[in-house]
């Protein structure tokens, strides 16, 4: 944590004030989205229910009736009433936003599809409402740059990187025009291709096949190389080691815990890194030795003394993609030289 409460940052903070511009991202729901391919909400509705009632009505899954009675009123059950109440609520929690905030200073409201073409400045303050994945997606752009992030719905989303929600987002606005809000600056991963181009990652990155087949390359990492077949792979910052990263101790751990009745456990390991910590994890994805692949390098940390080297040895569909927007991605194919290491920029997230 850093304490932004300095006089000079203060002194400019209140001449900027009235010059600053306060960026809310958004993003669509599922609502929304379903209605974009079904052309009207009355549709989409339909779809929803016509076949949620095929499969609990069908004659051989008799069985998840009951099931159906019991989980209809959870929070993400895929009933109709969920899809409309999500809706409804973000909806009303970005108007919420948008109006109150207006009132403090100029407001300009974006999509989360255009982050990649929307020009941020230093004098940005940036609030994202929606789920842990939109911030992460936003951080990559807004570097350096405070992120405020407003849970919509707390009874619905985590919101580890959503620390603040409809009641108390504007005491924390007001601190960050006045440069007294504390902040935590999270450590970025950085892929860098040999003709040029790079990508950030404030989660996590992913460096294998397009589809569902093998990636081969060469990897260099502590002074040793080798060839790889797998699935890919991924390098994750401390933020996003409770992310995808988790899933792979999970699986580890479901595996070594598999007893006589093939029931595994479901308790996480509890691996996490400190989201300022200078180094990151990678892990490799379901790694396959044969006569001319090997699988000494499956894990390990990459820090500023100690980068992550690959040669893709793929004719076709190598890609590298950040935090789970793949169409935002870098080709990794046969003659593309990746160095992975820690990115000089930081993503600024405001925590109180």
């Amino acid at each position: 944590m850093q304490n932004r409460n300095q006089e000079q940052e203060r002194g400019q903070s209140q001449q900027n004030k009235g010059g600053r511009n306060l960026i809310i991202v958004k993003t669509k729901t599922r609502l929304e989205r379903l209605t974009e391919n079904f052309n009207t909400v009355g549709q989409a509705m339909f779809q929803i229910k016509q076949q949620r009632a095929n499969f609990f009505g069908s004659a051989k899954n008799v069985k998840f009736k009951k099931s159906k009675e019991r989980v209809k009123d959870m929070v993400g059950s895929g009933e109709v009433a969920d899809y409309q109440q999500e809706d409804k609520k973000y909806k009303a929690s970005l108007d919420e936003v948008q109006n109150r905030l207006s009132r403090l200073v100029k407001v300009k409201v974006i999509d989360r599809s255009f982050l990649p073409s929307f020009l941020f400045t230093p004098n940005d303050i940036v609030v994202v409402i929606g789920q842990d994945g939109l911030v992460a997606n936003t951080a990559k752009y807004v570097t350096d740059i405070p992120i405020i992030g407003v849970n919509p719905e707390p009874e619905r989303f985590d919101g580890v990187l959503l620390p603040f929600d409809v009641n108390n987002y504007e005491r924390i606005v007001e601190r960050v025009l006045a440069g007294q809000e504390q902040v935590v600056n999270v450590t970025m991963a950085e892929a860098a291709t040999n003709d040029g181009q790079r990508l950030l990652a404030f989660n996590d990155l992913f460096i294998g096949p397009s589809s569902h087949s093998s990636a081969k390359y060469q990897i260099t990492h502590n002074g040793y190389t080798e060839n790889h077949s797998s699935s890919g792979m991924i390098v994750s910052t401390g933020a996003g080691s409770t992310g995808w990263l988790s899933s792979f101790f999970n699986m580890v751990g479901g595996i070594q815990g598999l007893d006589s009745s093939h029931q595994a456990s479901t308790e996480s390991s509890g691996f996490k890194l400190a989201w300022d910590a200078r180094k990151l994890v990678f892990v490799v994805r379901e790694p396959f030795r044969s006569r001319t692949s090997q699988t000494a390098i499956t894990a390990g940390y990459v820090s500023e003394d100690n980068e992550l080297m690959l040669e893709s040895l793929m004719s076709e569909n190598g890609i590298i993609f950040s935090d789970g927007i793949q169409t935002d991605f870098l080709n990794f194919n046969s003659g593309t030289m990746l160095t992975v290491g820690i990115a000089k920029e930081k993503a600024v997230l405001v925590t109180g």
